[in-house]
């Protein structure tokens, strides 16, 4: 049983809390109104640039449609078509205007490339492209880190390293978190080795996962 001691005690703790809790919420009104909330949620600085891992996937395939009409919609059909086959695209690239017509290419894993066909054979008449090449023999490489959208020089040193090797890049794609290449299958290992040395991660060898067709 508690004794009237005990009590007494338990409540002139609980007063103590309830008063530090209160002179604390007071400081902290205080503070606010005195000083901005930079004051109080000091800026800890931009992010410090790290390159956590090289990665790679041999999965990929390249699609390309040729002389794809240039008007509105036309884009939105090809990739509803691809979509509603359970398609799923990755990297994307349309070049060239200047004759009313336009080349799209895209990227997938490599097991949905017999839906693709039959996908966009399916509907050769209503999209109105002219023709479209598979290229299987592809690879894409990525760097994956931190800091890519607030320092300069991540991006050069990537193609760099790719371009001291002799590596072509066929696609670029980026994101505040990766920057990422297509190139020949037959080059994807030694894009790999130059990026791990080019970043410095050939002690560790650190390798992350990219998963085809998820952009990821």
């Amino acid at each position: 049983m508690m004794s009237s001691e005990n009590v007494a005690n338990g409540s002139e703790g609980s007063d103590d809390l309830c008063r530090h809790a209160t002179g604390q919420a007071n400081r902290t009104k205080a503070s606010t109104e005195s000083g901005s909330m930079g004051d109080i949620f000091p800026d800890l600085g931009p992010e410090t640039p790290v390159i956590s891992g090289v990665a790679h996937d041999r999965t990929e395939s390249l699609v390309t449609l040729r002389g794809v009409p240039d008007r509105p919609g036309v884009a939105a059909q090809v990739f509803t078509e691809l979509a509603k086959s359970g398609i799923n695209i990755d990297m994307i690239v349309q070049a060239g205007a200047s004759t009313g017509k336009v080349d799209v290419s895209f990227t997938m894993p490599d097991s949905m490339v017999k839906a693709a066909r039959k996908a966009l054979d399916d509907k050769l008449s209503s999209i109105g492209y002219e023709s479209y090449f598979v290229d299987m023999n592809v690879g894409k490489v990525a760097v994956v880190g931190v800091g890519m959208k607030t320092h300069s020089g991540l991006a050069a040193k990537f193609f760099e390293a790719l371009s001291a090797q002799r590596i072509n890049v066929i696609m670029i794609s980026t994101s505040e978190i990766r920057i990422a290449a297509l190139v020949s299958l037959d080059q994807l290992d030694d894009a790999v080795r130059a990026l791990h040395t080019a970043y410095g991660l050939d002690a560790d060898q650190v390798e992350a996962v990219v998963y085809g067709g998820t952009g990821r």
